[in-house]
C-alpha cells in the first residue's frame, strides 16, 4: 500500500526545488547577492610577469604598462629608437642582428629576441623561440633539416611535418633559467589548417607569451581560407571582427590545457603582400580595438611592405604618415587606459549586434563596444549591469561627448564596421 505525502514534505521538496532553481538562474546570469557579474577567465594580468624576473625588473607587472609592439624593426642609430617611442611603441619583438641593445635599454624601451644581441641587458625582457612553424614546418615530430622558411626543405622525410621538432629544437639552443619569457608568433596553420589538437600543441606546449597572424584587411586569400577552414561567410570579410575571431580561437585552445598565458594580437601597419592591399588608417584601430575587446593582452604592429609604392621593412617610419598617426594615437589610449586594460574583464552582454568588453577600475565601470560579427553598421541601444543602471550619462572617452541613459539604457551609433567606442560610466 502507497502511504500519502504529508502537506510537510511536499513544502520540503517545492523549497529545494526553488533553492536550486534561484541558484541556476544566479550562475547562469553570472550575478552574485551584490549583483556583481562574473569574470571572463584570465592569466591574472600584470600579475602574471612577477613569475619572469626580468620581465618584472621591467615593470611589466605594473598595471601602468601594456605591451605595445613592432615586429622585426632594426635599431642601428639612436634616432631609430626615438623615432619609434614617439609613435608608442614600447617593445620590440624580434631584431635585426645589428641592432642596438643600448640605445633600447637607454630610452626604457623592451626587447624580445631570437638570440642575445651584442651588449643585451635588462632591455631583453623575453626569447623568440620561432616564427610562423606551424605553418613553414607544419604540426608533426619527424626530424628537422636544420633548414628554416625560404632555406629548403625543412623536414625529413621530406613533405612531412616536423614542426613541434623545430620549436623543442630552437627552444633548446636559447638561454635558460635567466628568468626571461619565451614567445612564439603563429600562422594560418594555427589559426585555420590545422585541428585543434595538433594547433593547442604549438600552444601550449612551449611559450610563456604568444601571438598568432591573420592580415584581415590586407590578405588577398584570407576571406576564402576563412571561409574554407572557420566557416565564415564571404559577405563577414574582410572586417575587424576578424581579429576579435582570431583571438577567440586563440583563446580557446590556450585554455584546453587549463592553464593560461598571455596572448598578444598582430595587427598589420602597412602591404604585407605583394597581391594585396595596404590596411586603412582607421581600420588599424578598429583590428586594435577588436582584439582588445576578446582579450588581447599586448598589440603587436607587423611593420613590413612588400608590396605597393612603399616596400619598407620600417613602415612606421618610412611610409605612410596618416597610418602612423592613426597608429600613434591608438597607442596613446591604449597607454592612457593601461590600468583598466589590466584588470579583470566582467561578463555582461550589452545588447543585440554588439561586441564588448566590461571593466571596473576606482569606481568608474568602462565599457568598450563595436558591433557584433555578421551584423552591419548603424544605431545600437546598450542596457548596463543594474549595477549601474542609474546613472545619469556615459562619457565618450576620446571624442569629447556625452550620452544621455534613460532606464539603463543609452543609445550610439556606429557609422561603420572597424568603429569602435569607448565607455566611462561612473554610478
Amino acid at each position: 500500500m502507497v502511504r500519502s505525502r504529508s502537506k510537510k514534505w511536499y513544502l520540503q521538496v517545492f523549497a529545494v526545488v526553488i533553492a536550486l532553481a534561484v541558484g541556476w538562474v544566479t550562475l547562469s546570469t553570472g550575478s552574485s547577492g551584490t549583483d556583481q557579474p562574473s569574470r571572463v577567465e584570465w592569466e591574472g594580468g600584470p600579475a602574471y610577469y612577477r613569475a619572469y624576473p626580468a620581465a618584472d625588473a621591467a615593470g611589466w607587472s605594473k598595471d601602468t604598462f601594456f605591451p605595445i609592439g613592432v615586429w622585426f624593426e632594426s635599431v642601428v642609430e639612436e634616432k631609430d629608437v626615438l623615432v619609434d617611442k614617439e609613435a608608442g611603441l614600447n617593445t620590440y619583438f624580434a631584431l635585426t642582428d645589428n641592432s642596438d641593445a643600448g640605445f633600447i635599454r637607454k630610452h626604457g624601451m623592451w626587447a624580445i629576441t631570437g638570440k642575445p644581441l651584442d651588449g643585451a641587458g635588462a632591455e631583453t625582457v623575453g626569447w623568440l623561440i620561432s616564427d610562423e612553424p606551424d605553418m613553414w614546418a607544419g604540426a608533426g615530430d619527424n626530424k628537422w633539416t636544420g633548414k628554416n622558411q625560404g632555406e629548403g626543405e625543412p623536414c625529413e622525410p621530406a613533405q612531412t611535418p616536423c614542426g613541434y621538432t623545430v620549436m623543442r629544437e630552437l627552444k633548446d639552443r636559447l638561454p635558460k633559467g635567466d628568468g626571461r619569457m619565451y614567445y612564439a608568433n603563429y600562422g594560418k596553420g594555427v589559426a585555420m589548417w590545422e585541428t585543434e589538437a595538433e594547433a593547442e600543441k604549438f600552444v601550449n606546449g612551449y611559450t610563456d607569451i604568444m601571438s598568432t597572424d591573420l592580415y584581415w584587411y590586407s590578405d588577398p586569400f584570407i576571406c576564402e581560407e576563412a571561409e574554407r577552414f572557420l566557416q565564415l561567410p564571404r559577405t563577414r570579410c574582410p572586417r575587424a571582427a576578424g581579429y576579435g575571431l582570431l583571438m577567440d580561437k586563440e583563446r580557446k585552445l590556450d585554455g584546453r590545457d587549463g592553464k593560461r598565458q598571455p596572448i598578444y594580437a598582430f595587427v598589420e601597419v602597412g602591404w604585407p603582400m605583394e597581391d594585396g592591399r595596404a590596411i586603412e588608417p582607421e581600420q588599424v584601430r578598429g583590428a586594435v580595438m577588436q582584439s582588445l575587446i576578446h582579450e588581447a593582452r599586448g598589440i603587436i604592429y607587423f611593420n613590413h611592405n612588400f608590396g605597393g609604392p612603399c616596400i619598407s621593412q620600417h613602415v612606421l617610419r618610412d611610409c605612410y604618415p596618416e597610418t602612423r598617426a592613426a597608429v600613434t594615437e591608438v597607442n596613446r589610449q591604449i597607454t592612457r587606459l593601461a590600468p583598466v586594460l589590466n584588470t579583470q574583464s566582467y561578463v555582461h552582454g550589452f545588447g543585440t549586434g554588439l561586441d564588448t568588453m566590461l571593466k571596473e577600475r576606482d569606481g568608474s565601470y568602462y565599457v568598450f563596444a563595436m558591433i557584433g560579427q555578421g551584423t552591419e553598421p548603424g544605431p545600437r541601444t546598450l542596457t548596463l549591469p543594474s549595477r549601474i543602471a542609474s546613472a545619469g550619462s556615459v562619457e565618450v572617452l576620446f571624442e569629447n561627448r556625452t550620452v544621455p541613459v534613460e532606464g539603463g539604457r543609452f543609445e550610439d551609433t556606429f557609422a561603420s564596421e572597424h568603429t569602435a567606442h569607448i565607455y566611462k560610466i561612473t554610478p
